[in-house]
């Protein structure tokens, strides 16, 4: 199902459900990301968080459904898409959308005129995340391939980036040219465009397992853009707040959330004064574990600025 809230009134607006059943335009399998254009008139979807106008929402089914985002109607289905969407992401004042897939891709698309753009190609593994700002480029990360890859969409080229021991799970832009990266060797990992390393690595950022003595994995990451505050979410029971220190090349431990069950989302809202977090009993990319202690629910944290 898609749900609508409101931030302010704490409460659910609308709510469509059983989704592409009974002929009704849209998903029929899991949803797995969202995202929102900047200008708020369209909605992409992956996971199930609502924020503002134009809303695309992409799944196990291959496709990604587009949705005008103060009503929920539907406007447009892309297909083109041979394996799961996994990631979702617009351009920053603009209605260029990025999407990434298990089938190794990422695909450009422009709500603007509903069309299909191109296809970029490279990653030699699922891509299980994308990230962009207003540059004309998009970070992406290539879960067992072990690289993140920054797209330089006009000049047909990429970077490649290296540095994790596992399945990078997760990429997020912090400004147009620093970015974070998170999977399940437990890393949290901050990068700079200049470099092919990592300028600092958190090992075991959530600790180590109970279960088995690995480490917990990082399951989801946020950034609020252009500043120095990020979040990283596992399934150890804790939201955790880094500032990135020292010209981006530390992450310095701020406070914690607690929190029961897998964090698989994460967001900060434009200003800064809430951090949203979509918690399930499993975690968004396959059902090794389950915490049945856990609500699957989206939990918002306000944050106070001193």
């Amino acid at each position: 199902f898609l749900i609508a809230g409101c931030l302010t009134k704490r409460q659910k607006d609308r709510c469509i459900l059983a989704v592409g059943k009974r002929k009704t335009p849209g998903h029929n399998k899991s949803i797995l990301c969202l995202a929102v254009s900047s200008d708020s008139r369209f909605l992409s979807i992956l996971v199930t968080t609502y924020y503002s106008s134009l809303q695309v929402s992409g799944g196990e089914e291959l496709l990604v459904h587009v949705w005008k985002a103060d009503t929920l109607d539907h406007l447009h289905c892309f297909k083109g898409h041979k394996g799961p969407v996994t990631g979702l992401c617009f351009q920053r004042g603009s209605h260029t959308l990025f999407s990434s897939s298990r089938d190794r891709s990422v695909k450009i698309w422009n709500l603007d005129e509903m069309s299909y753009i191109e296809t970029l190609l490279g990653h030699q593994s699922e891509v299980t995340s994308v990230d962009a700002l207003q540059r004309e480029r998009a970070a992406t990360s290539g879960g067992r391939d072990c690289s993140v890859r920054v797209w330089k969409v006009i000049e047909e080229s990429q970077l490649i980036f290296n540095g994790h021991k596992g399945s990078i799970d997760a990429v997020k832009l912090v400004n147009e040219d620093h970015f974070l990266s998170c999977g399940d060797d437990g890393q949290l990992c901050l990068w700079g465009s200049m470099k092919k390393k990592p300028l600092c690595v958190v090992p075991n950022a959530h600790g180590l397992s109970q279960d088995n003595g690995e480490p917990n994995w990082v399951c989801s990451i946020a950034a609020y853009v252009n500043t120095d505050l990020v979040a990283s979410g596992s399934s150890d029971g804790h939201i955790r707040l880094w500032k990135c220190e020292n010209g981006f090349k530390t992450l310095t431990p701020l406070f914690q959330v607690t929190v029961a069950g897998f964090v698989n989302a994460l967001s900060f809202t434009s200003d800064g004064g809430h951090l949203v977090a979509g918690v399930g009993q499993e975690h968004r990319l396959g059902r090794w574990w389950r915490r049945p202690d856990a609500r699957n629910s989206i939990l918002i944290i306000p944050l106070m600025k001193t």
